[in-house]
């Protein structure tokens, strides 16, 4: 079972730092490849770029609980709220015993 993860290519999850802007203020953030693949895809589908994406979704989560403690980890959990939504198991959510492991492009 876990050498369908185990598999997984080291470019995949390499740390990858990006640039963002948030309200005039540079940060960086960190996160592994393939959840920038994914932020990318989201922005993409969204018809923004994913920097602005990222504000975007940082102002609104602000409005709603007042603050972004963890930003990064925000955003690894919104990814795996986007493939959970797709269609794709998400961390966390098991699938039935015999059930299909999708692959994962």
């Amino acid at each position: 079972m876990c050498r369908i993860y185990a598999s997984t290519d080291p470019k995949e999850y390499a740390p990858v730092t990006r640039s963002v802007r948030l309200h005039g203020v540079v940060t960086s953030i960190r996160l592994e490849a393939r959840f920038w693949a994914i932020l990318d895809e989201m922005a993409e589908g969204e018809g923004t770029t994913t920097p602005k994406f990222l504000a975007r979704l940082h102002d609104e989560v602000v409005e709603l609980h007042g603050e972004v403690a963890n930003f990064a980890s925000l955003l690894r959990v919104v990814c795996a709220v986007h493939l959970e939504r797709r269609g794709r198991p998400a961390a966390g959510r098991r699938e039935p015993r015999g059930a299909t492991l999708p692959a994962f492009a």
